[in-house]
């Protein structure tokens, strides 16, 4: 039986961190972290079951530290590649936040940061990790969107203010109000009563300025974003199908490798056992 050694410590380790049983482990402790999270807005439940909650509280920030301290050991030698991968950097920065002492000055913000801790759910969820990246992705696209979605708010704001101030100084009295009030309006939330407030003695005006900006607003802006988004989620996925080829051919290639190895080191046996059966032969001739 062969004696384990520091050398396949990595494999071992990577194996364990990548189970599906692991994996598993993981995302219920992630739940159990985020109801431990709401548990604790509880001032009740704090004083009569403390001592319960941090002892799960402590098991949970104990399983995220062997979780880190697996993947870390399956990069030796180059345990650092660990924080190459920004998911990565998000759970060890969690880690660090949960290990801060509460008792500090910054207990608020620090109680606030541990509820983070739910947020791991995406970096164990390849899915989610798939969305969130499709949605940063998007980002760039987004902003030339955000930037005419915002040219088109700032004209009909000082549109709103020149045609409805007069009258409806509450929503149009200055830029600031007509900006604050058009933001209502997009998201449709009342949009009927800003409506009947703006018509004065122009309703037909009032119907054009507040039914174009709908329709160009919400119906069109909104739905650019969401094509911007579907998009995005296509080119992840067809970055993902090219990364799992690679991976494939790497591994196919790894294999044919490791055959030639393996056929490689029978031949050089057989050579050796041949070279031996001459030896043989050439005793017995003499």
């Amino acid at each position: 039986m062969p004696i384990p050694t520091f050398s396949n410590f990595p494999e071992t380790t990577k194996r364990i961190a990548d189970a599906s049983w692991f994996q598993r482990l993981v995302i219920l402790t992630i739940l159990i972290a985020g109801v431990l999270a709401g548990i604790e807005t509880d001032a009740t439940m704090v004083a009569s079951h403390g001592p319960v909650l941090r002892a799960l509280d402590a098991i949970v920030l104990g399983i995220f530290i062997v979780e880190a301290i697996l993947k870390l050991t399956a990069r030796y030698p180059r345990p650092w590649d660990y924080f190459r991968d920004g998911w990565n950097v998000f759970d060890f920065a969690v880690i660090v936040l949960c290990l801060l002492p509460m008792d500090s000055q910054f207990a608020v913000v620090l109680r606030l940061g541990r509820t983070l801790r739910l947020l791991r759910l995406v970096s164990a969820l390849p899915k989610l990790q798939l969305l969130v990246g499709a949605l940063i992705k998007s980002f760039s696209s987004m902003g030339y969107v955000s930037l005419l979605l915002g040219i088109m708010f700032y004209i009909y704001a000082i549109a709103g203010v020149h045609l409805f101030g007069g009258h409806d100084k509450e929503h149009f009295g200055s830029l600031s109000r007509a900006f604050l009030t058009l933001f209502q309006t997009i998201t449709l939330d009342d949009w009927k009563f800003l409506f009947v407030s703006a018509q004065g003695s122009a309703p037909a005006v009032a119907a054009v300025y507040f039914i174009s900006f709908i329709l160009l607003g919400t119906m069109i802006m909104l739905n650019l974003f969401i094509g911007i988004i579907m998009n995005s989620m296509e080119e992840m996925h067809a970055e993902l199908d090219e990364y799992n080829e690679a991976r494939r051919s790497v591994a196919e290639k790894g294999s044919v490798l490791a055959d030639l190895t393996a056929l490689d080191r029978q031949l050089t046996i057989m050579n050796s056992q041949l070279q031996e059966l001459r030896a043989k032969l050439a005793q017995v001739h003499s």
